[in-house]
């Protein structure tokens, strides 16, 4: 049983989502401890709870120590990972959308095309919206040789939660492929969208939009910039995504929710200057990429290489996760990161 020690580097939650998705792809038995030690509370959360057990019923594994606070768990991975429907709800206001990214790697290697419905935030701070992970990861993963989709069915911020995003994988025909991104280019154009629910009155999308416009108009860019007015949503909320597509194919994003207290031109303001921020650090992708590559680069077969804004804690985490349950070697020299992939034949 491989001992991973979720105080290492972030000591952060991310730990526990990699460490499943690649046990489950791998079939190697886990003893997490020191689970999330730098966080306050420290152990599981209901978000990360509802990981484990995805990747549990996945792949028809087991589970011990499985609760919430809990700062110790073994999970042995059942032989196969099946396909199918399947439906969680986190419960709380918890990262639905991280559930979803911790499912895209063992469902790309199930058996059976998979379909997964899941409840919970969509939109929240320290995790990456719905946004992002439909119109930056999901591209890049396709280029990859994935087929995934990623669908909005209903908004969840918190302190509610209760959204609703649908994730479809199909099964790999073949390998992940290695993803080369060295060099930026130029921007040729930047997308994105401005959400905001039960808040219309207050114009709050549109104005969110148009402080995007006036940023980035300064700056030379004209986004187009889609404004929703959301009803559906259990409670209030917005949320901002933007998306810059190069010469060179790269897509760098960012994105923030709203909070009470936060303004809607704050808003724009951060997602404004955090793409910005990125594009002038010369890099190939976001911050948010910077680290979620990792887990799919090191499964692909051959060597990944991509630029990143900086180097992060998650960063450091993932690059440490992948050498320890896949043996994966990286390097990182100054911003440049290269992967040498070991695809799933050679670590199962």
């Amino acid at each position: 049983m491989l001992r991973i020690d979720g105080s290492t580097h972030s000591g952060s939650g991310t730990i526990v989502r990699y460490a499943a998705a690649l046990a489950t792809v791998t079939g190697v038995p886990l003893l997490l401890h020191n689970i999330r030690a730098k966080r306050d509370p420290p152990g599981l959360r209901p978000q990360h709870l509802a990981a484990l057990r995805a990747c549990r019923d996945l792949s028809r594994g087991r589970l011990q120590g499985d609760q919430v606070n809990s700062q110790e768990v073994r999970y042995w991975p059942g032989k196969a990972i099946t396909g199918g429907d399947y439906q969680w709800d986190i419960g709380t206001a918890g990262s639905a959308t991280m559930l979803a990214f911790t499912l895209i790697a063992p469902a790309l290697h199930a058996q059976a095309a998979c379909r997964f419905t899941i409840f919970g935030g969509l939109f929240q701070d320290f995790a990456p919206t719905v946004f992002h992970l439909r119109e930056v990861l999901a591209p890049l993963l396709r280029r990859m040789g994935a087929e995934i989709d990623i669908t909005l069915v209903q908004p969840g911020y918190v302190p509610k939660g209760q959204g609703c995003l649908t994730l479809s994988v199909q099964p790999l025909d073949g390998r992940l492929r290695a993803l080369q991104l060295t060099e930026q280019g130029e921007i040729k154009h930047i997308d994105g969208t401005a959400l905001a629910s039960h808040l219309a009155r207050e114009k709050v999308s549109e104005r969110m939009a148009a402080r995007c416009r006036e940023l980035l108009a300064d700056k030379g860019y004209h986004p187009d910039i889609a404004v929703l007015d959301d009803s559906s949503a259990v409670q209030p909320g917005a949320a901002l995504a933007l998306w810059a597509h190069t010469s060179t194919g790269c897509i760098l994003g960012a994105d923030q929710a709203g909070k009470r207290g936060r303004r809607s031109e704050a808003i724009a303001e951060h997602v404004c200057r955090s793409l910005l921020e990125d594009i002038a650090a010369g890099a190939t992708v976001d911050r948010f990429m910077a680290d979620q590559l990792i887990l799919f680069a090191a499964l692909a077969e051959g060597t990944t290489a991509y630029r990143i804004p900086r180097t992060t804690a998650h960063v450091e985490s993932n690059l440490w996760l992948i050498r320890e349950i896949l043996g994966a070697d990286s390097q990182l020299q100054g911003r440049s990161l290269t992967i040498a992939g070991v695809h799933r034949q050679e670590c199962s």
